[in-house]
């Protein structure tokens, strides 16, 4: 069964975590490790991965963190796979050229059909939809009630 790694799975719940907690300002990630207790040295390089592959905006300054590069709705959590995928190093197995005829026409296109089962699945989702779905477990948004509606 295909596998997900820490750096994805770190990386999707930091996208879902800015989404999710979104307010005015822009979500620090000290935040995000307190929230999600994402140890800090895997959080900063996929933020900054996520941000050269426009998933997530960086923002300077003392006010500083990261916003969605686009409307929540348009980020799948496939786009962040992808993006965790060109980070992490080593070779897909399946790419290489060597091997048996059986691993190479029976076993490897059976493993490459059932991944793009999965990125078809992970391409339906949106982080809307996850931020929607944490919205109807309960769990609270911090950026939420810190926003002021009073004129």
């Amino acid at each position: 069964m295909p596998r997900i790694t820490k750096k994805m799975l770190y990386a999707i719940e930091a996208v879902l975590d800015i989404a999710y907690h979104a307010g005015a300002e822009p979500v620090q990630s000290r935040e995000i490790t307190r929230r999600q207790e994402i140890p800090q040295r895997y959080l900063e390089q996929a933020l900054q991965h996520l941000v050269r592959d426009n998933i997530l905006i960086g923002v300077r300054g003392p006010r500083g963190g990261y916003r969605l590069a686009k409307e929540r709705r348009r980020i799948t959590v496939g786009d962040i796979v992808r993006s965790v995928r060109r980070m992490e190093t080593g070779e897909d197995p399946l790419l290489t050229e060597t091997g048996s005829d059986l691993g190479q026409k029976v076993v490897r296109p059976l493993w490459t059909s059932i991944q793009d089962d999965i990125m078809a699945k992970l391409d339906a989702t949106s982080v809307d939809q996850l931020c929607q779905d944490a919205n109807k477990v309960g769990i609270e948004s911090e950026g939420r009630k810190n926003l002021d509606f009073i004129i």
